[in-house]
């Protein structure tokens, strides 16, 4: 990774499944056991209907992006503020979308624009990171 090969405006997408064993795992790991994500006949009389991951987990994506992806090994999550926007369901696809917003060559800092979007086409997450390479 050189700052050199990012510039403003370059874009990163790439597509995952929210699994069922994702939520569990998250769930287990996390003790954030509510039943929205769990249960699928509690979360049929919710407002959403059916399952929904965790906010988190959905986020958690675009960490794993990060750090393996794009930028890539070595990256250093500095900071993420996101707004959530709608619900990602269990076993849904979504595309995550980083989008580079400044550069600083100096301090060898990206800031991205983060974005989850659901099959649909509309905006589960929306942020900024701002990482170290």
């Amino acid at each position: 990774m050189d700052i050199n090969d990012f510039y403003i405006g370059q874009e990163y997408i790439v597509k995952r499944i929210v699994t069922d064993e994702m939520v569990k795992l998250f769930a287990e790991a996390t003790g954030d056991k509510n039943p929205v994500h769990l249960d699928e006949e509690y979360a049929k009389n919710t407002i959403f209907g059916r399952r929904i991951a965790h906010g988190i987990l959905s986020l958690g994506i675009i960490s794993s992006v990060l750090g393996t992806e794009f930028p890539g090994a070595g990256t250093i999550y500095l900071m993420q503020n996101a707004k959530f926007k709608r619900p990602v369901y269990v076993g849904e696809e979504v595309t995550v979308k980083l989008i580079v917003k400044e550069i600083d060559k100096d301090k060898r800092r990206i800031l991205l624009d983060t974005v989850v979007v659901k099959e649909n086409g509309e905006s589960a997450i929306e942020g900024e990171a701002l990482v170290k390479i």
